[in-house]
């Protein structure tokens, strides 16, 4: 696959996730955020379940238990990631939750220089702070910043680390689709184990969300995820942080055109400058390898 085709894969996701914050706002008028985030992972597990057994029939490299494992741990801190985020909704707007969901932007890098001891691209940092600065524009003033606000922003810790560590496991033992799954049941286990309990969970919940429920399962949960895992293997952990960070543009958009926020000038400029952000991202390995082949041509000899 070619990083191009990678990325793409990496912008669809970004886009789904972002109606997704929509969803996963409305949602909590009837449904508790651990027992929605059980349910919605339970379906995208199922949904993605037929996959991961096709690609385990035709694998010639099958995970090892450990492996499984490994998946297993991810799903738990993928669980924390979404669960924060889930809670957050309670008390921020679904624009603040996309710039605040955003943080795992600057996180990954710093988190990719502490764990995989890699350093990315000198371009990154300067694309990091335009896409921070438009992602601050976007979401429009922070001053006082309600619990939500804080829920997020750990949450964005954990999906940078989300990020790094399935990076590192479709790297290592391949099966994207089949990783996804595991880290999807885990995932919706958890939130069923403790869903239960704490929330309870009642037919009428189920038909109250149910529209969020098979949105954000299937599409946000069993498609988007699994598009993150599979871009992922052509695509350095930075590059899909940038990518996947224009979900707050898309949940800008959508919080826009279905529950009626508004973009002001100055969140306007702020969308201008994170898609600016997916561009060059996209650009300038494709320009910094074309200067480097021209470079590597021999010169014509002049004549005498």
């Amino acid at each position: 696959m070619s990083r191009l085709t990678a990325n793409s894969l990496l912008l669809i996701a970004a886009m789904v996730w972002g109606a997704a914050f929509v969803a996963q706002s409305t949602a909590m008028d009837s449904i508790g955020p651990l027992s929605f985030t059980g349910v919605r992972f339970l379906l995208a597990a199922i949904s993605v379940a037929p996959f991961a057994y096709f690609e385990w029939r035709k694998s010639e490299k099958r995970i090892p238990l450990r492996g499984m494992l490994q998946s297993a741990f991810v799903g738990a801190i993928f669980f924390i990631a979404i669960t924060l985020q889930q809670y957050g909704f309670f008390t921020t707007s679904v624009t603040n939750a996309g710039f605040l969901t955003a943080l795992y932007v600057v996180f990954t890098p710093i988190m990719g220089i502490v764990i995989l001891r890699t350093w990315p691209n000198a371009y990154i940092w300067p694309i990091v702070a335009i896409a921070l600065i438009g992602a601050y524009l976007l979401a429009g003033r922070l001053e006082s910043m309600a619990v939500g606000d804080l829920l997020n922003v750990l949450s964005g810790l954990f999906w940078a680390l989300q990020i790094i560590l399935i990076g590192r496991l479709v790297l290592q033992y391949g099966n994207p689709i089949t990783i996804a799954c595991l880290q999807f049941l885990t995932a919706g286990l958890l939130g069923m184990l403790f869903g239960l309990p704490i929330e309870g969970l009642a037919l009428h919940n189920l038909t109250g969300a149910w529209f969020e429920i098979i949105y954000t399962g299937v599409f946000s949960g069993g498609l988007s995820f699994t598009l993150q895992a599979i871009g992922q293997r052509y695509t350095p952990p930075a590059d899909a942080a940038i990518l996947l960070s224009s979900e707050s543009l898309f949940a800008a958009i959508f919080g826009a055109l279905l529950l009626n926020e508004r973009l002001t000038g100055s969140q306007v400029i702020g969308c201008a400058m994170i898609f600016s952000c997916i561009l060059l991202v996209e650009l300038l390995p494709l320009i910094s390898r074309k200067l480097r082949r021209s470079g590597d041509k021999p010169q014509a000899k002049q004549p005498a």
